[in-house]
C-alpha cells in the first residue's frame, strides 16, 4: 500500500537544485513585483505633478484674462490713465508669471 501513494505538487520528489530553482524565481517574481510597484508609484507622482503644475497655469491665464478686460475697461473710461494702467498691468502679469514658475520649481 506505501507503494502506491503519490507525491503532491509540493517540494516532495524535487531534487536539491530543483528547489533552490524554485526559490530563485520565487524571489525574482517578488523583485519584480517590488520594482514594478515602485515605477508605478513614481508615475503616479509624476501625473499628480502635471496637473498641478496645469492647475496653477490655468488659473494665471484666467486671472491675466480678467486683469486685461479691467484694464481695457478702465482705459475707455479715462484715456489719460492708459500708460499708468498698462504699467501696473504688465508687473501684475508679470508677478504672476513668477509666481508660477515658483510653482513649477517647487513641484520637482
Amino acid at each position: 500500500m506505501a507503494g502506491n501513494l503519490v507525491p503532491s505538487n509540493g517540494s516532495f520528489g524535487l531534487s536539491r537544485d530543483e528547489r533552490s530553482t524554485n526559490r530563485a524565481l520565487s524571489r525574482l517574481r517578488a523583485n519584480t513585483n517590488v520594482q514594478i510597484a515602485r515605477l508605478e508609484c513614481a508615475a503616479e507622482v509624476e501625473a499628480v505633478r502635471v496637473c498641478a503644475v496645469g492647475y496653477v497655469g490655468k488659473r494665471a491665464l484666467q486671472e491675466v484674462t480678467v486683469l486685461s478686460q479691467l484694464e481695457a475697461q478702465l482705459a475707455t473710461m479715462c484715456p489719460m490713465a492708459v500708460s499708468r494702467l498698462q504699467a501696473i498691468g504688465d508687473m501684475t502679469a508679470l508677478a504672476m508669471a513668477d509666481v508660477v514658475m515658483d510653482a513649477v520649481r517647487r513641484m520637482r
